[in-house]
């Protein structure tokens, strides 16, 4: 059997599997249902329609915006906060926390790489874009990383007071470096929607396997351990 039959079986038994467990799964659900179709070379109905209406709006004001935007989507804003908040979590001597955090940031970024990889889907190409890109597309390394960020704030502020301003600082930060992403015309919506699903599903997976005793911040052996 060839190797993309062995993928499209594979793929298919797993949407089948998120289906049964229902919204618990929906990230992955959602990550997997694109998955299968870009693997398939299928054309997304709104990935055209939603890049050509983000393109009208088009100006020199928005071009200096969406590009201020999507460089602190990567590597003026995500990557520095990251390494801030694994360094913060080190001198506070919260290990769990800082093994949360670390692996988070890390994890997302290879599962990128190598998502980026395999499926090797080319970029947009509707307009000449004013900050063009040359890797591959699929799923957003910029939408993934805001995802993964975002997610990992929130999630260890759950048990704080700031949980809810984490909460709509994280959404108005992803959504921004997303819509940035299609404004620029450097990514399809779906890559977006595949970022987002992927650095959902990635952190919430951790943090599901290193907080089954308890969330962050909790005091004592089992959240120190």
């Amino acid at each position: 059997m060839a190797p993309s039959e062995v993928l499209a079986q594979g793929l298919n038994a797993l949407v089948a599997l998120l289906r049964e467990r229902g919204l618990r799964m929906a990230p992955l659900w959602l990550f997997v249902e694109l998955a299968d179709e870009v693997h398939e070379l299928e054309n997304f109905f709104f990935d055209d329609p939603l890049l050509w209406r983000m393109h009208a709006l088009a100006s020199p004001a928005l071009d200096r915006f969406f590009v201020g935007v999507s460089a602190a989507g990567y590597q003026y804003g995500v990557i520095p906060v990251d390494i801030a908040i694994v360094l913060a979590l080190l001198a506070w001597r919260r290990w769990r926390e800082t093994l949360f955090a670390a692996s988070s940031f890390i994890g997302s970024a290879l599962l990128n790489l190598a998502t980026k990889q395999f499926f090797q889907r080319d970029r947009p190409s509707l307009w000449d874009s004013v900050a063009p890109e040359h890797t591959f597309s699929f799923p957003s390394g910029h939408a993934m990383g805001s995802m993964t960020l975002a997610m990992v704030v929130f999630l260890l502020a759950w048990r704080t007071r700031w949980r809810w301003p984490a909460a709509l600082a994280a959404l108005a930060f992803v959504l921004l470096v997303g819509l940035s992403r299609v404004y620029l015309g450097v990514h399809y919506p779906s890559d977006i929607l595949g970022g987002w699903a992927a650095g959902m599903a990635w952190v919430a997976g951790l943090y599901i396997v290193l907080y089954r005793n308890g969330g962050p911040w909790k005091r004592g052996a089992q959240a120190n351990s």
